[in-house]
Protein backbone atom coordinates (compact mmCIF):
# COMPACT_ATOMS: atom_id res chain seq x y z
CA UNK A 1 0.00 0.00 0.00
CA UNK A 2 1.01 3.51 -0.82
CA UNK A 3 0.24 5.55 2.03
CA UNK A 4 0.76 8.83 0.45
CA UNK A 5 -3.22 9.36 -0.21
CA UNK A 6 -3.36 9.76 3.73
CA UNK A 7 -0.26 12.02 3.84
CA UNK A 8 -1.68 14.19 2.06
CA UNK A 9 -3.67 15.09 4.33
CA UNK A 10 -1.94 14.53 7.56
CA UNK A 11 1.44 14.90 6.93
CA UNK A 12 1.20 18.96 7.34
CA UNK A 13 -0.32 18.45 11.24
CA UNK A 14 2.63 20.50 13.28
CA UNK A 15 4.76 19.08 15.30
CA UNK A 16 5.20 20.09 19.24
CA UNK A 17 9.11 19.14 19.32
CA UNK A 18 12.11 20.98 18.19
CA UNK A 19 13.62 19.42 15.04
CA UNK A 20 16.55 18.37 16.88
CA UNK A 21 15.11 16.38 18.92
CA UNK A 22 12.94 14.16 16.80
CA UNK A 23 13.22 10.24 17.01
CA UNK A 24 9.85 8.95 15.81
CA UNK A 25 8.45 11.26 13.44
CA UNK A 26 4.94 12.56 14.06
CA UNK A 27 3.13 11.30 11.42
CA UNK A 28 3.88 7.86 11.75
CA UNK A 29 2.71 7.95 15.06
CA UNK A 30 -0.28 9.40 13.80
CA UNK A 31 -0.83 7.01 11.26
CA UNK A 32 0.30 3.81 13.83
CA UNK A 33 -2.66 5.13 16.21
CA UNK A 34 -5.15 5.56 13.25
CA UNK A 35 -4.13 1.98 12.44
CA UNK A 36 -4.61 0.69 15.94
CA UNK A 37 -7.91 2.26 16.67
CA UNK A 38 -9.24 0.74 13.41
CA UNK A 39 -8.07 -2.61 14.63
CA UNK A 40 -9.75 -2.52 17.90
CA UNK A 41 -7.54 -0.36 20.50
CA UNK A 42 -8.30 1.64 22.91
CA UNK A 43 -5.73 3.30 25.42
CA UNK A 44 -1.70 4.29 25.03
CA UNK A 45 -0.76 0.56 25.95
CA UNK A 46 -3.20 -1.05 23.23
CA UNK A 47 -1.11 1.18 20.07
CA UNK A 48 1.89 0.54 21.68
CA UNK A 49 0.75 -3.33 21.62
CA UNK A 50 -0.71 -3.28 17.96
CA UNK A 51 2.51 -1.22 16.67
CA UNK A 52 4.80 -4.07 18.20
CA UNK A 53 2.42 -6.72 16.45
CA UNK A 54 2.98 -4.97 13.15
CA UNK A 55 6.20 -3.40 13.10
CA UNK A 56 7.51 -5.24 10.00
CA UNK A 57 4.28 -4.23 8.38
CA UNK A 58 4.86 -0.47 9.65
CA UNK A 59 8.34 -0.25 8.38
CA UNK A 60 7.89 -1.75 5.36
CA UNK A 61 5.49 1.20 4.57
CA UNK A 62 8.60 3.31 5.36
CA UNK A 63 7.63 4.45 9.27
CA UNK A 64 9.46 3.52 12.22
CA UNK A 65 13.07 3.04 10.90
CA UNK A 66 14.22 4.02 14.16
CA UNK A 67 12.11 1.12 15.93
CA UNK A 68 9.19 1.82 17.89
CA UNK A 69 8.42 4.43 21.12
CA UNK A 70 7.02 3.32 24.02
CA UNK A 71 3.23 3.90 25.15
CA UNK A 72 4.69 6.68 27.60
CA UNK A 73 6.14 8.34 24.56
CA UNK A 74 3.03 8.02 22.45
CA UNK A 75 0.70 9.41 24.87
CA UNK A 76 3.03 12.30 25.38
CA UNK A 77 3.18 13.57 21.67
CA UNK A 78 -0.19 12.85 20.94
CA UNK A 79 -1.84 14.88 23.83
CA UNK A 80 1.32 17.83 22.59
CA UNK A 81 -0.57 17.99 19.33
CA UNK A 82 -2.65 21.35 18.96
CA UNK A 83 -6.50 20.36 18.70
CA UNK A 84 -7.22 22.85 16.49
CA UNK A 85 -4.14 22.09 14.21
CA UNK A 86 -6.18 18.19 14.18
CA UNK A 87 -9.42 19.68 13.69
CA UNK A 88 -8.53 21.96 10.86
CA UNK A 89 -6.58 18.97 9.16
CA UNK A 90 -9.74 16.66 9.65
CA UNK A 91 -12.58 18.71 8.44
CA UNK A 92 -10.19 19.68 5.49
CA UNK A 93 -9.87 15.59 4.21
CA UNK A 94 -13.58 15.31 5.16
CA UNK A 95 -14.52 18.59 2.71
CA UNK A 96 -12.50 17.08 0.17
CA UNK A 97 -14.04 13.13 0.34
CA UNK A 98 -17.43 13.47 0.61
CA UNK A 99 -19.30 15.45 -1.07
CA UNK A 100 -22.72 16.56 0.67
CA UNK A 101 -25.26 16.77 -1.60
CA UNK A 102 -28.27 19.69 -1.86
CA UNK A 103 -30.64 19.19 1.17
CA UNK A 104 -28.67 16.83 2.85
CA UNK A 105 -29.53 16.09 6.71
CA UNK A 106 -26.45 17.04 9.21
CA UNK A 107 -27.00 16.28 12.35
CA UNK A 108 -25.54 18.10 14.99
CA UNK A 109 -25.14 16.90 18.70
CA UNK A 110 -22.83 16.47 21.66
CA UNK A 111 -21.39 13.83 23.82
CA UNK A 112 -19.52 13.17 26.74
CA UNK A 113 -16.67 11.74 27.54
CA UNK A 114 -17.09 10.05 30.78
CA UNK A 115 -13.85 9.14 31.94
CA UNK A 116 -12.01 12.34 30.76
CA UNK A 117 -12.30 14.02 33.72
CA UNK A 118 -8.85 15.73 35.45
CA UNK A 119 -8.08 13.25 38.32
CA UNK A 120 -6.25 16.34 40.24
CA UNK A 121 -8.95 18.51 40.79
CA UNK A 122 -12.19 16.20 39.62
CA UNK A 123 -12.72 18.88 36.51
CA UNK A 124 -15.91 17.93 34.50
CA UNK A 125 -15.36 15.63 31.89
CA UNK A 126 -15.13 16.98 28.12
CA UNK A 127 -17.97 17.31 26.07
CA UNK A 128 -17.46 17.48 22.20
CA UNK A 129 -19.50 18.39 19.88
CA UNK A 130 -20.07 16.63 16.50
CA UNK A 131 -21.75 17.44 12.41
CA UNK A 132 -23.01 14.18 11.20
CA UNK A 133 -23.48 13.42 7.50
CA UNK A 134 -26.67 11.08 8.05
CA UNK A 135 -27.20 9.96 4.31
CA UNK A 136 -23.72 8.13 4.36
CA UNK A 137 -22.83 7.84 8.28
CA UNK A 138 -19.82 9.96 8.22
CA UNK A 139 -18.69 12.42 11.18
CA UNK A 140 -17.35 16.01 8.81
CA UNK A 141 -16.40 17.89 11.82
CA UNK A 142 -16.44 18.37 15.73
CA UNK A 143 -15.71 20.58 18.11
CA UNK A 144 -14.77 20.45 22.02
CA UNK A 145 -17.02 22.78 23.83
CA UNK A 146 -15.02 25.23 26.25
CA UNK A 147 -14.26 24.32 29.91
CA UNK A 148 -16.88 27.18 30.94
CA UNK A 149 -19.13 27.07 28.35
CA UNK A 150 -21.26 24.46 26.70
CA UNK A 151 -23.17 23.12 23.54
CA UNK A 152 -25.05 26.51 22.61
CA UNK A 153 -21.42 28.40 22.21
CA UNK A 154 -19.85 25.54 20.53
CA UNK A 155 -22.54 24.78 17.52
CA UNK A 156 -22.10 27.79 16.47
CA UNK A 157 -18.09 27.86 16.55
CA UNK A 158 -18.29 24.05 14.91
CA UNK A 159 -20.82 25.31 12.12
CA UNK A 160 -18.66 28.32 11.05
CA UNK A 161 -15.78 25.76 10.35
CA UNK A 162 -17.98 23.14 7.94
CA UNK A 163 -19.14 23.60 4.12
CA UNK A 164 -22.70 23.54 5.02
CA UNK A 165 -24.27 25.45 1.74
CA UNK A 166 -27.25 23.81 1.10
CA UNK A 167 -27.90 21.22 3.32
CA UNK A 168 -30.21 20.84 6.34
CA UNK A 169 -28.89 21.35 9.75
CA UNK A 170 -30.58 19.08 12.22
CA UNK A 171 -30.58 20.12 16.34
CA UNK A 172 -32.33 19.07 19.16
CA UNK A 173 -33.85 21.93 21.38
CA UNK A 174 -30.26 22.72 23.40
CA UNK A 175 -29.81 24.32 20.53
CA UNK A 176 -32.55 26.57 19.86
CA UNK A 177 -30.96 29.89 20.24
CA UNK A 178 -31.16 32.84 18.07
CA UNK A 179 -27.29 32.71 17.46
CA UNK A 180 -27.34 29.19 16.09
CA UNK A 181 -30.23 30.05 13.66
CA UNK A 182 -28.52 33.01 12.01
CA UNK A 183 -25.33 30.91 11.69
CA UNK A 184 -26.73 28.18 9.66
CA UNK A 185 -28.69 30.77 7.74
CA UNK A 186 -25.78 33.04 6.89
CA UNK A 187 -23.75 30.03 6.22
CA UNK A 188 -26.48 29.60 3.12
CA UNK A 189 -28.05 26.40 4.67
CA UNK A 190 -31.65 25.56 6.45
CA UNK A 191 -32.04 24.27 9.86
CA UNK A 192 -34.71 22.16 11.74
CA UNK A 193 -34.76 22.69 15.51
CA UNK A 194 -36.31 20.94 18.03
CA UNK A 195 -38.34 23.21 20.52
CA UNK A 196 -38.97 23.02 24.23
CA UNK A 197 -39.92 24.63 27.50
CA UNK A 198 -36.19 26.83 26.87
CA UNK A 199 -38.01 29.16 24.56
CA UNK A 200 -41.79 28.96 26.49
CA UNK A 201 -43.32 31.16 24.37
CA UNK A 202 -41.95 29.77 20.88
CA UNK A 203 -43.18 26.49 22.21
CA UNK A 204 -46.55 27.26 23.45
CA UNK A 205 -46.99 29.57 20.27
CA UNK A 206 -46.33 26.87 18.17
CA UNK A 207 -48.41 24.26 20.33
CA UNK A 208 -51.18 26.63 20.16
CA UNK A 209 -50.94 27.02 16.15
CA UNK A 210 -51.79 23.52 15.82
CA UNK A 211 -54.84 23.21 17.92
CA UNK A 212 -57.32 22.98 15.33
CA UNK A 213 -55.38 23.75 12.65
CA UNK A 214 -55.61 22.43 8.77
CA UNK A 215 -52.18 20.64 8.37
CA UNK A 216 -50.65 18.59 5.86
CA UNK A 217 -49.34 15.09 7.36
CA UNK A 218 -48.07 11.43 6.99
CA UNK A 219 -47.98 8.67 8.80
CA UNK A 220 -45.00 6.56 9.53
CA UNK A 221 -45.74 3.00 10.53
CA UNK A 222 -43.02 0.00 12.34
CA UNK A 223 -43.55 -3.39 13.76
CA UNK A 224 -41.30 -5.76 14.94
CA UNK A 225 -40.40 -7.44 18.42
CA UNK A 226 -44.11 -6.88 19.65
CA UNK A 227 -44.34 -3.91 19.46
CA UNK A 228 -45.89 -1.17 17.47
CA UNK A 229 -44.48 2.31 16.46
CA UNK A 230 -46.41 5.12 14.78
CA UNK A 231 -45.25 8.17 13.79
CA UNK A 232 -46.99 11.04 12.48
CA UNK A 233 -45.71 14.07 11.09
CA UNK A 234 -47.29 17.76 10.51
CA UNK A 235 -46.21 20.91 8.91
CA UNK A 236 -47.45 24.46 8.71
CA UNK A 237 -46.44 27.66 7.28
CA UNK A 238 -45.09 29.69 9.80
CA UNK A 239 -46.04 33.06 8.41
CA UNK A 240 -48.15 34.25 11.96
CA UNK A 241 -45.12 32.97 13.71
CA UNK A 242 -42.64 34.59 12.05
CA UNK A 243 -44.03 37.86 12.78
CA UNK A 244 -44.70 37.64 15.91
CA UNK A 245 -41.18 36.17 16.96
CA UNK A 246 -38.81 37.90 14.28
CA UNK A 247 -35.69 37.09 15.93
CA UNK A 248 -35.81 33.77 14.35
CA UNK A 249 -33.91 34.46 11.14
CA UNK A 250 -35.48 32.92 8.23
CA UNK A 251 -38.17 30.92 10.07
CA UNK A 252 -41.05 29.34 7.26
CA UNK A 253 -42.28 26.54 8.51
CA UNK A 254 -42.81 25.31 11.77
CA UNK A 255 -43.45 20.74 12.82
CA UNK A 256 -45.17 18.78 15.13
CA UNK A 257 -44.42 14.94 15.27
CA UNK A 258 -46.43 12.31 17.09
CA UNK A 259 -45.06 9.29 18.17
CA UNK A 260 -47.26 6.59 20.19
CA UNK A 261 -45.70 3.18 21.19
CA UNK A 262 -47.55 -0.12 22.27
CA UNK A 263 -45.77 -3.15 23.51
CA UNK A 264 -48.65 -5.11 24.24
CA UNK A 265 -48.20 -4.17 28.17
CA UNK A 266 -48.33 -0.61 28.04
CA UNK A 267 -48.76 2.45 25.81
CA UNK A 268 -47.35 5.97 25.38
CA UNK A 269 -48.22 9.35 23.18
CA UNK A 270 -45.41 11.96 22.72
CA UNK A 271 -45.74 15.11 21.18
CA UNK A 272 -42.41 17.24 19.68
CA UNK A 273 -42.54 20.39 18.18
CA UNK A 274 -39.53 21.93 15.75
CA UNK A 275 -38.97 25.27 13.91
CA UNK A 276 -37.15 25.32 10.28
CA UNK A 277 -35.75 27.86 7.79
CA UNK A 278 -37.41 25.22 4.94
CA UNK A 279 -40.64 24.94 3.60
CA UNK A 280 -40.60 21.02 4.11
CA UNK A 281 -43.26 18.52 2.96
CA UNK A 282 -44.82 16.32 6.03
CA UNK A 283 -42.72 13.26 3.71
CA UNK A 284 -39.25 15.87 4.24
CA UNK A 285 -39.97 16.77 7.90
CA UNK A 286 -40.72 13.08 8.89
CA UNK A 287 -37.70 11.96 7.09
CA UNK A 288 -34.80 14.86 8.78
CA UNK A 289 -36.39 13.96 11.87
CA UNK A 290 -36.02 10.73 12.18
CA UNK A 291 -32.50 10.87 10.88
CA UNK A 292 -31.28 13.33 13.18
CA UNK A 293 -31.16 10.33 15.54
CA UNK A 294 -28.84 8.81 13.65
CA UNK A 295 -26.37 10.79 15.19
CA UNK A 296 -27.08 8.69 18.41
CA UNK A 297 -27.71 5.52 17.20
CA UNK A 298 -24.89 5.49 14.68
CA UNK A 299 -21.73 7.37 15.58
CA UNK A 300 -22.34 7.98 19.53
CA UNK A 301 -23.66 4.38 20.61
CA UNK A 302 -20.96 2.99 17.85
CA UNK A 303 -18.38 4.96 20.08
CA UNK A 304 -19.30 3.38 23.38
CA UNK A 305 -20.17 -0.07 22.30
CA UNK A 306 -17.61 -0.26 19.74
CA UNK A 307 -15.02 1.66 20.57
CA UNK A 308 -15.59 1.86 24.71
CA UNK A 309 -14.88 5.91 24.63
CA UNK A 310 -16.60 6.32 27.92
CA UNK A 311 -14.56 3.78 29.30
CA UNK A 312 -11.05 5.61 27.72
CA UNK A 313 -9.36 6.88 31.00
CA UNK A 314 -7.08 9.12 28.71
CA UNK A 315 -7.23 12.51 30.22
CA UNK A 316 -3.76 14.31 30.12
CA UNK A 317 -3.24 17.68 28.05
CA UNK A 318 -5.19 17.56 25.23
CA UNK A 319 -5.14 13.60 24.55
CA UNK A 320 -8.95 13.18 25.13
CA UNK A 321 -9.51 15.67 22.59
CA UNK A 322 -6.96 14.32 20.35
CA UNK A 323 -8.00 10.79 21.06
CA UNK A 324 -11.52 11.53 20.21
CA UNK A 325 -10.88 13.15 17.47
CA UNK A 326 -8.52 10.03 15.85
CA UNK A 327 -11.83 7.53 16.96
CA UNK A 328 -13.97 10.13 14.44
CA UNK A 329 -11.12 9.68 11.90
CA UNK A 330 -11.26 5.71 12.57
CA UNK A 331 -15.15 5.29 12.54
CA UNK A 332 -15.57 7.03 9.31
CA UNK A 333 -12.42 4.89 7.10
CA UNK A 334 -14.44 1.75 8.42
CA UNK A 335 -18.08 3.49 7.79
CA UNK A 336 -16.79 4.48 4.17
CA UNK A 337 -15.57 0.79 3.74
CA UNK A 338 -18.27 -1.13 1.65
CA UNK A 339 -16.15 -4.63 0.52
CA UNK A 340 -16.82 -6.32 3.18
CA UNK A 341 -20.24 -6.03 5.17
CA UNK A 342 -20.33 -6.34 8.82
CA UNK A 343 -20.60 -4.91 12.34
CA UNK A 344 -17.87 -1.69 12.78
CA UNK A 345 -16.80 -4.12 15.49
CA UNK A 346 -16.39 -7.03 13.34
CA UNK A 347 -14.62 -4.85 11.00
CA UNK A 348 -12.26 -3.77 13.69
CA UNK A 349 -11.53 -7.42 14.51
CA UNK A 350 -10.75 -8.17 10.71
CA UNK A 351 -8.88 -5.27 10.18
CA UNK A 352 -6.55 -6.62 13.19
CA UNK A 353 -6.16 -9.82 11.83
CA UNK A 354 -5.61 -8.89 7.96
CA UNK A 355 -3.03 -5.84 7.20
CA UNK A 356 -4.40 -6.74 3.68
CA UNK A 357 -8.14 -5.56 4.81
CA UNK A 358 -6.62 -2.53 7.14
CA UNK A 359 -4.95 -1.24 3.87
CA UNK A 360 -8.14 -1.38 1.65
CA UNK A 361 -10.11 0.17 4.70
CA UNK A 362 -7.42 2.92 4.80
CA UNK A 363 -7.86 3.23 0.41
CA UNK A 364 -11.43 3.95 0.40
CA UNK A 365 -11.63 6.09 3.06
CA UNK A 366 -9.38 8.53 0.81
CA UNK A 367 -12.01 8.06 -2.10
CA UNK A 368 -14.57 10.51 -2.43
CA UNK A 369 -17.95 9.65 -0.71
CA UNK A 370 -21.52 10.46 -2.58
Amino acid sequence: MTIDVFAQHFADVKDPRQTAKISYPLYDLLFLSICAIISGCEGWEDIEDFGKARLTWLQGLGLFKEGLPVHDTIARLISRIDPSTLQSTFIRWMQEVVKLSEGEVVAVDGKCLRSSYNRHDRQSAIHMVSAFATANGVVIGQTKTDAKSNEITAIPDLLNLLDIKGCLITIDAMGCQHKITKTIVDKGADYLIAVKGNQQRLYDSIKQAFAGANKTSTLHMEKGHGRVEAREYHVLDASDIAKAFPDWVGLKSIGMAINYQHNGQKESLEYRYYISSALLTPEQFGKAARGHWGIESKLHWVLDTAMREDNCQIYRGDGAENIARLRHIGINLIKVDTSRKASVRRKQRMAAMDTDYLEAIFLAGCESVE
